[in-house]
């Protein structure tokens, strides 16, 4: 519950730093609560520089709590800390901020776009974008306190890389299959209703899942094509 809050305090100079030491306090109290000069030595190191993917910085919070909870030197616990700050980092970046995020979007939109009221379509994308967030926050801290300084290892053999890679053809897919709604939506007489435009909406996502780059192409042209026929509409 305190990694939600990881970034109330973001700043330039420690970033996550402050969020960090503070999702760490219960671990501290429960570990040093008898040293208070340890205790407030922990907090202020644990409060200095520390910058990664918000979602997935429960790795670092379960992997340092085990250090923590051993007789780990001080010198090593901030050497593995900033060791994991590009990882994590990179590894969110590219799951959630650019495909997760605007696959729940994009699906969203398309649900709203097919006639689905908005209130259903904004709930369709919390539940679901939230789902995965907070899995991946649990998973993260139950991995770090699993695996302790041998974190980093695991986390090259864990399936987020692979899941990111195989969420780029369904976000390719979802992209394309939103022109025609979005065309129709635009065109307001158009008079084709949305059970055919959620047909052609799964026809192109079907090849998307099929061929990339047929759908790729697909969308390039039908994003033309709408460009042109609106241009015309304007004039006319």
């Amino acid at each position: 519950m305190r990694s939600l809050a990881i970034q109330g305090s973001w700043n330039y100079r420690t970033m996550q730093g402050a969020g960090l030491a503070f999702a760490l306090l219960p671990v501290l109290h429960k570990f040093h609560s008898e040293d208070g000069e340890r205790l407030a030595e922990s907090v202020g190191r644990h409060a200095g520089f520390f910058n990664a993917h918000p979602y997935l910085a429960t790795v670092a919070l379960g992997a340092i709590a085990r250090l923590e909870s051993g007789d780990a030197q001080p010198e090593m616990m901030d050497r593995f800390k900033t060791a994991l700050v590009s990882p994590l980092g990179a590894l969110g970046d590219r799951l959630v901020w650019a495909r997760w995020r605007p696959l729940c979007s994009l699906l969203a939109l398309l649900l709203f776009l097919a006639g689905v009221p908005w209130w259903v379509a904004g709930a369709a994308f919390l539940i679901l974008y939230n789902a995965a967030h907070l899995s991946l926050r649990v998973w993260g801290l139950a991995l770090g306190w699993r695996e302790g300084h041998q974190v980093g290892r695991a986390l090259l053999g864990s399936p987020l890389r692979r899941i990111a890679d195989r969420l780029t053809i369904p976000l390719a897919a979802i992209s394309g299959a939103l022109l025609p709604p979005l065309a129709l939506a635009l065109a307001e007489d158009s008079g084709v209703g949305p059970l055919s435009t959620i047909g052609l909406g799964l026809a192109l996502a079907a090849v998307g899942s099929w061929r990339p780059a047929v759908a790729g192409r697909l969308a390039a042209a039908g994003l033309v094509v709408a460009s042109v026929y609106f241009a015309v509409l304007g004039t006319t």
